[in-house]
C-alpha cells in the first residue's frame, strides 16, 4: 500500500509539475504577441465630401482637386449641370504620421479653409477603432449681399470640430463616425443657430483591390430652417496607382463642413444631385537618408 501512495503522490506531482510549465509556456507565448496596426481603413484622407481617419505620412504632400458640377435636374439646357461647375483646390501635408495641416481654396462663395488633423487612436489587434480629431476654419470672401451694411469681417468665419471614429471590420468593409459641432459667425437665416450640430455615418465596401463604394450621409441634430437639408453622398473609390480618383453624386454643391453639412439646400431625393469627383495626388517630399 505505501509503495502505491508513493506512486500516485509522484504521478500527482509530474501532472502538476506539467500543467504549471503548459501554463507558463502559454503565459510567454501570450506576452510575445505583438501589436500589430490596421492598415487602410479608408484609401483615401476623403471619403466623399467630408474627412475620413486617414492621415498622410510624414513628409508625403498631397494635391486635391475637388469639382461639384450643377444639378442634375437642370435638364439639357445646362447639360445636367456639367455647365455649371465648383472647384476647390487643396494641399494636405504630413508634419508627423499622426499630425496634418492642409489649405485649400474653393471657387463657391470664394472659400478659403484650413485644418489640423490629429490621430489619437489607432486600431490594432489589441484596440478596437481609430480616432482622428479634425478642427477647420473657413473664411468666406465674396461680396456681402446690399443688404448686409452691418456685416463685419469676422461675420466671414466659420469653425468645424469634428472628431472620426472608424473600424474597419474585415478587408473590405469599414464603418466611420463623425460627430460633429460647427459654429458659423453668421448664420444664413434668422432661424438658423450660430452652432449647429450634426453626426455623420459613412462607409467604404471594397469591390476589388482597386474599386470600392462609399456613402456618406450627415444628420442635423440641431433645429435649422426649412431651407436646408440633410447631406447625402454615394460614390465609388478609383486607385489608379498614383493617384485616388473618386466620382460621387451628392446633393451638397459647397466643399467645406460648414457648407455641406450646415447649408446644403438641395433635396437629394428630387433630384437635386450634383455629379462631382475628388482626385489627388501624393509627393514625397521629405529628404531621407
Amino acid at each position: 500500500m505505501l509503495k502505491i501512495r508513493l506512486l500516485s503522490l509522484g504521478l500527482l506531482c509530474f501532472s502538476m509539475s506539467s500543467f504549471g510549465q503548459d501554463l507558463l509556456n502559454l503565459l510567454e507565448e501570450t506576452e510575445t504577441v505583438e501589436e500589430q496596426p490596421v492598415t487602410a481603413t479608408f484609401k483615401s484622407t476623403r471619403l466623399v465630401n467630408g474627412h475620413t481617419i486617414e492621415t498622410r505620412t510624414n513628409g508625403i504632400l498631397e494635391f486635391v482637386i475637388s469639382h461639384r458640377f450643377g444639378r442634375l435636374n437642370t435638364g439639357i439646357d445646362e447639360l445636367f449641370g456639367l455647365d455649371n461647375a465648383a472647384i476647390r483646390f487643396g494641399l494636405e501635408y504630413g508634419i508627423t504620421d499622426r499630425l496634418n495641416v492642409g489649405l485649400g481654396r474653393s471657387s463657391f462663395l470664394k472659400v478659403y479653409d484650413g485644418f489640423v488633423k490629429y490621430k489619437f487612436l489607432s486600431q490594432s489587434n489589441f484596440f478596437p477603432f481609430t480616432l482622428t480629431g479634425l478642427v477647420s476654419a473657413v473664411s468666406e470672401t465674396a461680396d456681402f449681399p446690399e443688404d448686409g451694411a452691418n456685416y463685419e469681417p469676422k461675420h466671414r468665419y466659420s469653425y468645424t470640430y469634428q472628431a472620426l471614429i472608424a473600424r474597419k471590420f474585415n478587408s473590405d468593409l469599414s464603418i466611420q463616425l463623425m460627430p460633429t459641432l460647427i459654429h458659423r459667425n453668421l448664420v444664413p437665416t434668422e432661424e438658423d443657430a450660430n452652432d449647429l450640430f450634426s453626426l455623420g455615418l459613412g462607409g467604404r465596401y471594397k469591390l476589388n483591390p482597386r474599386l470600392a463604394i462609399n456613402a456618406e450621409y450627415y444628420l442635423q441634430v440641431s433645429e435649422v430652417s426649412d431651407t436646408f437639408q440633410n447631406a447625402i453622398a454615394l460614390g465609388f473609390d478609383i486607385e489608379t496607382g498614383g493617384h485616388v480618383f473618386q466620382l460621387h453624386v451628392t446633393n451638397a454643391q459647397q466643399m467645406n463642413e460648414p457648407g455641406f453639412i450646415g447649408e446644403t439646400d438641395g433635396d437629394f431625393f428630387d433630384g437635386d444631385i450634383h455629379f462631382g469627383f475628388n482626385i489627388s495626388r501624393v509627393f514625397n517630399i521629405a529628404h531621407k537618408d
